[in-house]
């Protein structure tokens, strides 16, 4: 079987290597088009066109699925399109294009969660578990048949990263096992069946922390927004990071988003919710790098008990 890759971010590497390594004919790899990347906004190939030049494999770079684009996809001649996360709508001129379309690996239990931020909203809304589906690709959102699923738990301390991270190697199998039973002639899509969610990309607001929802809330948003497009509150006016947090049900007379410095040995930075406390790790101030909230803490001057400067976060 003749197989076109399409896919764009580092979570699509997986299944392209190993498309590769079981043996698969992968003729050639759509990606999008080298994107300006770091402060000097530096042209850089994507990290599934880098990996493809690695391999050897013959790349075609198109953020438009366009008459030109569509000419090179069917130049290759491939059977079938394998796509992980390319980042570009499919249009039906080139659906048709491969003899058994496009099968495309996507991040949730189908029809749950169908758009482009499936993981980040499974986890934010307290799923238990999720997991990954191929599917036929036609011009509806994440809507064609289902070729094959496979299940992933939910732990309380996944962040979308970690979690996709599972999923981009576990799903790479899933994906290879579905193309060689296309091949086979023993695997025929069934339509999707359950209730429909759907999960938009996340903007920098999707990040806002609100002190007043409970702990258990304030903690799924900040997991299923890290890293991207990343957890943030406000202090003094300006956009404060944070990084994952711990519940802390022992410590409920916090006000939401008030902030207590408990010295000690293990210091502690404590932010009241709606409910109870949460323990923060990892904070980012204005300007500054990642550190231990605890060190951002001691340079606020900390008293016995709560930091010498009321701080409320926003």
């Amino acid at each position: 079987m003749r197989v076109l890759f399409a896919g764009t971010p580092g979570v699509a590497v997986p299944s392209l290597d190993r498309l590769v390594a079981d043996g698969l004919d992968v003729v050639a790899v759509l990606t999008r088009e080298d994107a300006p990347q770091g402060r000097k906004r530096i042209l850089t190939p994507s990290p599934v066109a880098t990996r493809a030049a690695e391999l050897g494999l013959p790349v075609i770079k198109a953020n438009r699925i366009d008459a030109a684009a569509v000419a090179d996809i069917a130049a290759t001649d491939a059977d079938v399109a394998a796509i992980v996360a390319y980042g570009g709508l499919i249009p039906a001129e080139a659906l048709e294009v491969p003899r058994h379309g496009w099968v495309n690996l996507h991040f949730s239990l189908l029809p749950a969660w169908r758009g482009a931020a499936p993981v980040q909203h499974a986890i934010i809304h307290g799923d238990d578990v999720t997991g990954a589906v191929t599917f036929r690709l036609e011009r509806g959102l994440d809507t064609g048949p289902v070729y094959g699923t496979l299940t992933e738990d939910v732990a309380p301390d996944d962040t979308a990263g970690v979690l996709l991270e599972r999923l981009a190697h576990s799903g790479a199998v899933l994906l290879s096992q579905t193309l060689y039973g296309i091949d086979a002639g023993a695997l025929e899509p069934v339509p999707q069946t359950g209730d429909v969610s759907l999960a938009p990309k996340l903007a920098l607001e999707d990040g806002h922390i609100s002190w007043s929802q409970p702990a258990l809330a304030v903690r799924r948003r900040i997991n299923g927004t890290t890293p991207e497009p990343g957890p943030w509150t406000e202090l003094d006016g300006q956009r404060f990071k944070l990084g994952p947090v711990t519940p802390r049900p022992d410590v409920a007379d916090l006000a939401p988003g008030v902030v207590r410095f408990v010295p000690g040995r293990t210091p502690q930075v404590l932010v009241g919710t709606g409910s109870h406390a949460v323990e923060l790790g990892q904070v980012q101030p204005p300007g500054k790098k990642m550190m231990s909230a605890a060190d951002w803490a001691r340079g606020l001057g900390a008293g016995t008990t709560d930091t010498g400067k009321q701080v409320s976060f926003a």
